[in-house]
């Protein structure tokens, strides 16, 4: 009955988001109050109905109803309860229930507190959210239903893919479409002020804090991902350059830039049509990366469905909604005059180079990622796009941007001297070319990649401090430190961000020069040298799980003759789906991790063992960490949250002009 009920709430929140598309934009082009006013409790009620829905599902998956085919196709009672929870949203039909709630949400969210928007502009934006809304509607209703039952219900189901029962992997999906979906915010806003036909500066101030959360969540989302690749995978990587991946990264390369180009749009009223294109090509990405993931057109080991006629389905939603919102753009490109002028050696300026710079990698991404399909359909031939591709072609963009980002952050508006800026940088300047300087004494025979990323990360670094301590001007020390407790949050927001992406570059810029990689077949009670490491594969164990059955290595690691630890890399088989899963043994430390996989016996009554010295390793998620918290902070900013200052509160008495 509750399965039923969950079914009847989607398809009345799918009514609901028709009535909200419908009527508050007639009401807006009308300028009748009562018609507009139908967005706010629609926007409400669209995601009651959808949260009560997923409730529902999720009901289902944890008191393993059978009946339900999705619950039968990825759930089994010997799951452990995260797993049955995570289990929803781990397949094609509970996935895009997850994201049509999420985006409900976010115009729930609008509903809720965008009350200081002007009204025409708030109810055009929540009819766009439900149009979106209920084309995702429609997409799982009529393909991709997660509430169909089975006429004679199994005593067990088949369980999850083992390779997503894993906690990390638990969390992702939920941050990245939080990410995913909150675009589909600045999509609406940018719509809608097509529509209206004006962009200024109030509206920057309403766009920006919703792409600077999806940001946010994107970041986090694709940290987890790269993260749990690393661990649970077994091939010793944390980036592979598939498909999937790249689908999460395009957005939010394409987000990034919207949140810097929507800071020119606040502050010197330019850039404006650029940042309504930046807008309507990052939620377009989202959406092709949906269609990546659930067509089956691209292969992926991260695909969640292969099946071209759902696939058709959001090649639809694509073309209407990017194609529309590209002739909308179109025609209305003349009412987004910019008012601003600014000089070559600008703020404004730098802040264009860096849009350039995420816009084009985030098409070099695009490009190798669509090749191979675009190969075999015109050139008839099958090929692969791997990592030495994307290496060779995305790298020279980062260190680009690496380089002007601390330059330009220290820039003036409008106009700007170069040599007021570069005087303050020499330090780090300095301390970052005597880092890639040690590092390539310290060096033999390798690349010049780990010395150069090592100076770009450290410029980035001591760049985005020197910007903070630039900002505390002169004076004695103690006028300076109150200068920098008064500092905006934003600002602190904007260095911690710099200086996360810094310390990503520099870790990962160290971990593919020094990285040290053995294979070999190794002997129970024999130990074999890996870099300064002494290791012994002390025995070889069959140990039972709560649903799986594991053969379990236990490896010492010694160093200088001194034990360091001892790890229990692992194959788990999982008797449901018969499907084998890696688990590394990790050694996780500040400066470098040693990283284990046990493989097959041989039959010489060895193993084969996979070892890897990996430096710096951590500190990509360090960075990641840093990126996500520099966000929260400008997040915060009390100029930056939707609505703030986007209306002058009243002075005794007397109504605000």
């Amino acid at each position: 009955m509750i399965v039923e009920l969950g079914h009847f709430a989607l398809i009345l929140a799918a009514v609901t988001a028709l009535v909200q598309a419908v009527v508050p934009l007639i009401g807006a082009h009308k300028r009748w109050p009562g018609w507009m006013s139908v967005a706010e409790p629609a926007a409400g009620l669209q995601f009651l109905l959808t949260a009560f829905s997923f409730a529902a599902l999720t009901y289902a998956f944890i008191t393993s109803d059978f009946s339900v085919r999705l619950v039968t196709s990825n759930s089994h009672t010997l799951k452990p309860m995260l797993y049955k929870i995570s289990g929803v949203w781990g397949n094609h039909e509970g996935s895009m229930l997850l994201w049509v709630l999420i985006l409900t949400l976010f115009g729930a969210c609008l509903a809720w507190f965008g009350g200081n928007l002007p009204p025409s502009l708030r109810a055009r934006a929540l009819a766009v959210q439900a149009a979106v809304g209920l084309a995702f509607f429609g997409f799982v209703l009529f393909t991709s239903n997660p509430f169909l039952r089975i006429g004679v219900p199994p005593f067990n189901g088949s369980g999850l893919n083992p390779l997503l029962q894993d906690p990390g992997l638990a969390l992702h999906p939920p941050f990245l479409y939080l990410g995913y979906v909150g675009l589909s915010m600045a999509f609406s806003f940018a719509i809608a002020a097509l529509i209206e036909g004006r962009v200024d500066a109030a509206w920057a101030r309403w766009v920006r804090p919703w792409t600077l959360a999806a940001w946010i969540f994107l970041t986090i989302g694709i940290a987890l991902g790269s993260w749990w690749a690393y661990y649970e995978l077994g091939w010793g990587g944390f980036w592979f350059w598939d498909p999937v991946e790249n689908a999460s990264f395009m957005p939010w390369l394409l987000a990034a830039a919207l949140v810097h180009s929507a800071i020119v749009v606040e502050k010197r009223e330019s850039l404006k049509s650029w940042t309504i294109l930046l807008a309507i090509l990052a939620f377009g990405f989202s959406l092709i990366g949906t269609f990546i993931v659930r067509s089956g057109v691209i292969t992926s080991v991260h695909a969640f469905a292969n099946d071209p006629e759902r696939g058709i389905f959001i090649l639809g939603i694509l073309a209407f909604f990017t194609g529309g919102g590209l002739t909308l753009f179109a025609a209305r490109a003349s009412a987004m005059e910019a008012k601003g002028v600014f000089g070559i050696i600008s703020r404004e300026s730098a802040l264009v180079l860096n849009n350039i710079i995420l816009a084009v990698s985030c098409f070099v991404v695009f490009i190798g990622t669509i090749w191979p399909l675009v190969s075999e359909i015109f050139f008839v031939r099958k090929l692969s796009v791997g990592a030495p591709f994307f290496n060779m072609a995305f790298t020279p963009f980062m260190v680009m941007l690496g380089a002007v980002l601390p330059i330009g952050a220290m820039l003036s508006w409008k106009r700007a001297k170069l040599t007021k800026v570069i005087w303050p940088l020499m330090p780090a300047l300095g301390l970052a070319i005597l880092i890639g300087a040690l590092a390539w004494t310290f060096q033999t025979q390798r690349t010049i990649l780990g010395p150069v990323g090592l100076m770009l990360g450290a410029w980035l670094f001591f760049g985005a401090l020197t910007d903070v301590v630039h900002r505390t001007g002169r004076g004695a020390v103690g006028l300076r430190y109150t200068r920098l407790t008064r500092m905006p949050r934003a600002d602190w927001g904007k260095t911690t961000a710099h200086a996360g992406f810094g310390i990503t570059i520099l870790s990962i810029s160290g971990l593919m020069a020094w990285e040290i990689e053995d294979i070999r077949v190794a002997y129970k009670g024999q130990p074999y040298l890996v870099g300064e490491y002494e290791l012994t594969l002390e025995d070889v164990r069959e140990v039972p799980g709560p649903n799986y059955m594991s053969t379990m290595g236990d490896v010492r690691v010694r160093k200088d003759g001194k034990n360091v630890t001892t790890l229990h890399p692992e194959k788990r088989i999982f008797p449901v789906s018969g499907m084998p899963t890696t688990e590394a043994g990790i050694d996780y430390r500040l400066m470098r991790d040693v990283y284990v996989v046990v493989g097959e016996a041989q039959v010489d009554g060895g193993f084969t063992v996979r070892t890897y010295i990996k430096p710096l390793t951590n500190w990509i998620w360090i960075g990641c960490g840093l990126m996500s918290v520099g966000g929260l902070l400008s997040l915060s900013d009390r100029r930056y949250r939707v609505a703030a200052g986007a209306r002058k509160k009243p002075t005794n008495g007397v109504p605000a002009e």
